[in-house]
């Protein structure tokens, strides 16, 4: 596969950007070559500056839950550009897209639009602790809830143990508001709670932990999670930056049926643009300001052309059979996969909700991240090469998890298994 201006572009590239890049992940470190640059994308491809064109799974990493280039999405961009991009003052267009949650979201009252999950977090997290008084933060090992210097933190060495800075630059006295706990152990959660419950404003998991593998909880967890909170008053915030709008409309609050006490959205929500929310009962987003002392804005939160992208997606997803139809298309996929897998007994297993996925390199189901191989990578690694070369796109790293889209049609998704198929064959010879 000739990457000759994806090398050249990404040579020059570090001359302005840290690594290259301006995200992490990007560089291509757990994988082989460099980068692509990507040209265009139209449905369920991409293409590159080189010309190679792929079937794409990573979807800009799961926004693109319409595929690439919309065209409804894309004229609703245009028309509402035709005026102008952004104002700094509120539009019809905000109201449009909150009325359009609201109204279909039994979990919720109201939500504040902002530009990113990382900010939807950092939101929900300053609304958690000035609701109640509390400063103490629980969160999961293997969840990832964006760079916000109170979350960016692992485990430490105990059961029950305050984090420590997985990023240079994260103060040690963020670090230590935060306890990391392992998942699928709700004992765990309730000795926290025992020991610091008076100071703990708020649990923030991930319902559908997507960041580190998929590591799916069954709903059991999530319920015994919901009812240590209540018995402990302490809030429960669900990170849907993923699972939002990705599961069904409801996310994995409607999935499961659970009600948090704060949700947070990203990616879909944005239909391709940059956009996060933070959402809750009435009660709770009347501690936002300008009605409570929560401060919280920004510049460019619920812009025109945002909310016109966002809300074009969202009337497609709310369709009738919408989610039926996405759930279909991905077991077919995921079954062709499963299937050859069995029939060659090779030690892998797929994991799938709605339309995620993730190839994991072991028959165990994983429930931690602990309980994953870093070994197991290198296949991964050679598999994301052989796929290159053979026309399918997933993300650059055997932790990301792989997106189905609605422009994924039959056709296109047994073509990508099969494609798959052989790659494995070559991967599981050579090792």
């Amino acid at each position: 596969m000739n990457r000759e201006k994806s090398t050249r572009l990404f040579d020059e590239a570090k001359q302005y950007f840290p690594g290259g890049v301006n995200s992490p992940v990007r560089a291509f470190k757990s994988v082989s070559g460099p980068p692509l640059f990507i040209q265009k994308g139209e449905g369920p491809r991409i293409t590159d500056v080189d010309g190679n064109t792929f079937i794409d799974f990573c979807c800009s990493w799961g926004p693109l839950i319409l595929g690439h280039n919309n065209p409804i999405v894309r004229e609703a961009v245009f028309k509402t550009a035709m005026n102008g991009l952004t104002f700094g003052t509120p539009t019809h267009h905000g109201n449009d897209i909150g009325k359009f949650i609201v109204d279909r979201h039994r979990y919720i009252d109201k939500l504040r639009f902002v530009s990113s999950g990382t900010e939807a977090v950092m939101s929900a997290l300053r609304l958690a602790r000035g609701a109640t008084g509390k400063s103490k933060i629980v969160k999961f090992e293997g969840c990832y809830h964006g760079h916000v210097d109170s979350l960016l933190v692992k485990a430490g060495s105990g059961l029950i143990t305050f984090g420590t800075g997985s990023s240079a630059g994260v103060p040690e006295a963020h670090a230590k508001d935060t306890l990391v706990l392992q998942l699928n152990d709700l004992a765990a959660v309730e000795q926290a709670f025992q020991l610091h419950g008076e100071d703990i404003a708020a649990v923030i998991i991930e319902p559908i932990p997507a960041n580190n593998g998929l590591l799916l909880q069954c709903k059991e967890y999530l319920l015994g999670l919901r009812h240590l909170c209540t018995q402990y008053g302490v809030l429960l915030i669900f990170d849907e930056v993923i699972s939002g709008f990705r599961v069904g409309f409801e996310g994995a609050a409607g999935y499961y049926d659970i009600q948090p006490d704060i949700l947070t959205f990203g990616k879909i929500i944005g239909g391709g643009m940059p956009v996060g929310a933070y959402a809750a009962s009435r009660e709770l987003m009347s501690h936002i300001a300008p009605e409570g002392p929560v401060y919280q804005a920004g510049t460019l939160s619920a812009n025109p052309v945002a909310m016109s992208a966002g809300l074009a997606t969202l009337e497609i997803l709310a369709e009738p059979e919408f989610y039926q139809e996405m759930e279909r298309r991905t077991l077919l996929f995921v079954n062709i996969l499963r299937s050859h897998i069995e029939s060659k007994g090779y030690e892998m297993s797929i994991q799938t909700i709605g339309s995620i996925f993730w190839l994991a390199f072991t028959k165990d189901r994983i429930l931690r991240s602990d309980q994953i191989d870093p070994a197991s990578m290198e296949h991964f690694k050679v598999l994301h090469h052989l796929l290159l070369e053979n026309g399918v796109y997933l993300g650059p790293s055997g932790y990301e998890v792989g997106f189905v889209s609605a422009a994924h049609d039959d056709c296109t998704l047994t073509d990508a298994a099969e494609t798959i198929c052989v790659c494995l064959d070559k991967v599981f010879q050579a090792a």
